[in-house]
């Protein structure tokens, strides 16, 4: 169908670079929420969702454009593993999309002169492998028909539309076959959407080459970006170098914090003093086609104040002209 609507590529072109929000995980571990269970953080929709939407207010006062719902997990096989019927789970997922536009709005109320339209609502679309919750999404190691992708993220799709998201976040994928299974099932609906790829080797997980991922996102009308999610900083760079050979989209990073997850004792583990941070990367990224800058795993929202400042100085750079402040800088 034909598209009305196309909010990441005009945030750009009025500022120049659209921040992602952080982890969910991270902020919600932080409050004291035990989330060692296989719902993950779509645990919180149930135990504490007033938390959930201060989550995403902090993210949005952080200067944060994009902020996601806590759908990620919340599909309606995690919540029928618990015992959550199908009306539940429904209102629960739809209940994630009208948490973060809540959360919109209050930022909005706060910030009055901030422009709406520089605030996006994000469905988050986790893959198969996150229901798993074994890795699978860091390994692409299962093996669904088409029919059966469909089945699996048929409610979760419908409910976060339903609750009036402005776009879609198909992220943390390491399968070639659900990217397709997920973009033609958004095919007659009037939303666009950015896609993110887990890596392995410098590749998707499932071994697709990013050239054919690229020259397939470049080619579908509904793919506004596109890039790579939940990765090591350090693999970003070469992995952007490859896909911007095949398009001119923006592209799309939100890397984990630089911390190293070890998952046999589950934990995270510091990144050395002498590593490069922030003030190093962003700039890089934003240099060879990122222009949609976040966070995943160990992120909170001063990681996000620092990467708005960053992004917003290299896309001035970049355009040689004065942008929009970030969001939080523009606070009197």
């Amino acid at each position: 169908m034909a598209l009305t609507k196309h909010p990441i590529a005009d945030l750009i072109a009025r500022r120049g670079g659209l921040v992602i929000d952080g982890a969910m995980s991270t902020p919600l571990e932080a409050a004291g929420l035990n989330l060692n269970d296989t719902l993950w953080s779509a645990k919180a929709l149930l135990e504490c969702p007033d938390l959930v939407r201060k989550v995403h207010y902090d993210y949005y006062a952080a200067g944060a454009n994009a902020v996601e719902a806590c759908s990620y997990q919340a599909t309606e096989a995690a919540f029928a593993r618990k015992g959550i019927e199908k009306a539940e789970a429904s209102r629960l997922i739809r209940l994630s999309g009208e948490l973060v536009r809540e959360a919109k709005n209050d930022a909005l109320l706060e910030h009055p002169e901030w422009d709406p339209a520089d605030l996006l609502t994000a469905g988050s679309i986790g893959p198969y492998g996150a229901y798993l919750a074994d890795g699978s999404e860091y390994t692409g190691a299962y093996d669904l028909t088409r029919e059966e992708y469909y089945a699996f993220h048929q409610l979760r799709l419908d409910e976060l539309l339903n609750s009036g998201m402005d776009i879609l976040a198909i992220e943390t994928q390491p399968r070639f076959d659900e990217i397709e299974a997920l973009l033609a099932m958004i095919a007659d609906r009037d939303i666009t959407c950015w896609v993110t790829v887990t890596l392995k080797d410098g590749d998707m997980p499932d071994g697709t080459k990013l050239e054919v991922l690229a020259k397939c996102l470049d080619a579908d009308p509904h793919v506004e970006a596109f890039g790579f999610n939940c990765v090591k900083r350090e693999w970003v760079e070469p992995g952007l170098k490859r896909l911007s050979a095949y398009t001119d989209k923006p592209l799309v990073v939100y890397p984990n914090s630089g911390e190293t997850y070890d998952p046999t004792t589950k934990t995270w583990h510091a990144q050395g003093v002498h590593e490069p941070d922030w003030n190093h990367y962003v700039p890089l990224w934003e240099h060879t086609g990122a222009r949609c800058i976040g966070g995943c795993c160990r992120t909170l929202p001063k990681d996000i104040v620092q990467i708005a400042d960053l992004l917003h100085r290299a896309a001035e750079k970049h355009y040689g002209r004065r942008l929009k402040a970030p969001l939080q800088n523009s606070i009197s």
